[in-house]
């Protein structure tokens, strides 16, 4: 090996961790000992982690105007595997802004390269994912009464973002080193540095186009898809993609991911789409309202393989959560919250929770990817708008001292109950490229008569903040479908795996898929705590709470 200054300068791409300038970064560093909790609740083997966990709520009930409530225990009983298998990540969109910075920033993360911007060296690194760069309270250390607080992909097995095997479909045939060139996303000399890795991931595989779904303006772009229009041959193809891909890998698991354009709303149509038998129905006749997300989500599904939405579409129509149900296939989403809708579900949430009343919130976007391109079309930015709009619903519904309940029987609009005025506006503007500009007013009712206004203004690279939750939900998603559960209440006799709608990958999404029947919780700070509680409870600790009891009392 060399030892010249070139060899160490940032221009080269190293081969190994010592030819790289500065060390691995603690958010892609790897740390082969996970936690160990000592007690009789939690055990370990060599195969798996079994721990017991009461689970600690309370029933309410309600008689003219009295509340009584009766705290609830119920005993659970979680396995996870130990073993953390080879994992691929397929995505649709492969191509694209958010896709093609995803594979280039593990290459940079996985070769260890450092690259020279204006402001210095830069150093690859996974800030911006929950997983890897943030960290979770276990406890306090006994001598001092210092709290200690560890990565949260220390908690339980992850997979590493570095050994994700990466590939996908796209519908524009561009090879994934010029794709990446093409997205103008990332600093010049990280591309030069790592374009010879891209270029060993060659073409996207061909994907499905059905022009009705997405902007007209996507046409020029659709030079690699799958020949004709019967959908039972197009789900075939994609089965068998999956299929080959898995096999071709030696692949323990594959998540199935959508980064690809906003597609328009499906309608839902009785006998079409509203059960597993209709859908499959559907496809076997090619019905128009037929989307190429759902068609991916079910050759996901009936390959048994997990399936996450990154986009706002109604991807998951009844019937394919049915589906879902019927396989026990994992399905996730839906659209990447990554700038301006989660920090409204922040924002909203401490002001409802400050006894502050919204009167308004005016959101207002303009961007110039292709992610804005396909938007500025109308059906397409109605999905999106959808998305984005219902993020304050479940702070509103907590607080009927600020807003009035709906009336008995109300429907549409009117069933909500009073609720602030709330606009989204996305506008395409080439020239800012993937600097995302946003714009908010937060208009609020205070005290006796008064008025607040908060204005907050965010510039951001959007693919920036969007590529690490797509590995946080690839990631989240893998561990998932390794742990299982006994309900210790109702005598279960064996472990089961989780509900297939994986609503624990909230935190990463603004519309979150749920249980059907079940509330939607769009609080951040709520779906932060639901997160850390499943997997602390995976290992057999409680939920930490904020009472810190010992420094309030002799």
């Amino acid at each position: 090996m060399s030892n010249s200054p070139a060899n160490f300068s940032g221009y080269d791409t190293p081969v190994s961790d010592l030819e790289s300038i500065v060390p691995v970064h603690p958010t892609a560093a790897r740390r082969p000992d996970y936690i160990t909790v000592q007690s009789e609740n939690t055990i370990y083997t060599p195969d798996h982690i079994t721990a017991k966990y009461s689970y600690r709520g309370a029933d309410v009930i309600v008689s003219d105007g009295q509340f009584t409530v009766t705290p609830t225990v119920r005993p659970f009983e979680f396995q996870t595997d130990r073993k953390v298998g080879k994992t691929g990540l397929m995505m649709i969109g492969m191509g694209g802004n958010n896709g093609t910075t995803l594979c280039a920033t593990i290459l940079a993360n996985k070769h260890n390269i450092s690259w020279h911007t204006k402001d210095g060296i830069q150093q690859p690194n996974y800030i911006g994912s929950v997983l890897r760069a943030s960290t979770v309270r276990i406890g306090t250390e006994p001598g001092s009464g210092k709290e200690v607080h560890v990565p949260i992909s220390d908690v339980l097995p992850m997979v590493h973002p570095n050994d994700l095997v990466l590939g996908g479909w796209d519908i524009s045939g561009v090879p994934m080193d010029k794709a990446m060139e093409r997205a103008c996303v990332l600093d010049y000399d990280l591309q030069r540095q790592v374009a010879p890795h891209m270029a060993l991931l060659g073409r996207p595989l061909p994907s499905i186009y059905y022009p009705d779904f997405i902007a007209a303006n996507q046409e020029a772009r659709a030079d690699n898809v799958i020949p004709g229009a019967d959908k039972q041959v197009h789900l075939d193809h994609i089965r068998s993609d999956i299929r080959r891909f898995k096999a071709d890998n030696n692949l323990d698991r594959v998540v199935v991911f959508w980064t690809a354009n906003t597609e328009r709303y499906s309608d839902i149509i009785p006998g079409v789409n509203d059960t597993a038998d209709n859908v499959l129905a559907a496809i076997r006749s090619s019905h128009s309202e037929v989307s190429p997300s759902t068609l991916f989500a079910v050759a996901a599904i009936l390959e048994g393989e997990p399936f996450v939405n990154g986009a706002p579409q109604n991807t998951f129509v009844p019937g394919v959560i049915e589906l879902a149900e019927r396989h026990k296939s994992f399905i996730g989403g839906d659209d990447l919250k990554s700038g301006q809708t989660k920090l409204k579900s922040v924002l909203a949430e401490f002001l409802v929770n400050a006894g502050i009343k919204p009167l308004s919130i005016a959101s207002y976007n303009h961007l110039g990817n292709n992610d804005g391109h396909n938007l500025s079309a109308e059906p397409q930015f109605k999905s999106k708008e959808i998305s984005k709009s219902s993020v304050v619903d479940d702070m509103v519904n907590a607080n009927r001292l600020l807003y009035k309940p709906p009336a008995p029987g109300a429907t549409g609009k009117a069933a909500k109950g009073e609720h602030p005025d709330h606009i989204v506006v996305i506008k395409y503007v080439p020239a800012v490229g993937d600097s995302k500009r946003a714009i908010d007013e937060y208009y609020s009712e205070i005290f006796c008569g008064g008025r607040q206004t908060i204005n907050i203004f965010n510039e951001c690279e959007d693919s920036l903040l969007a590529t690490p939750l797509i590995l946080d939900l690839t990631i989240l998603t893998e561990l998932l479908t390794r742990i299982k559960y006994r309900d210790l209440s109702t005598k279960q006799a064996d472990f089961a795996p989780l509900y297939p709608v994986l609503s624990l990958l909230s935190y990463m999404c603004k519309a979150p898929l749920v249980k059907p029947g079940t509330d939607v919780v769009n609080s951040l700070g709520r779906q932060r705590n639901a997160l850390e509680a499943f997997l602390k409870a995976c290992i057999g600790l409680e939920a930490n709470g904020d009472l810190l009891l010992e420094t309030r009392i002799w």
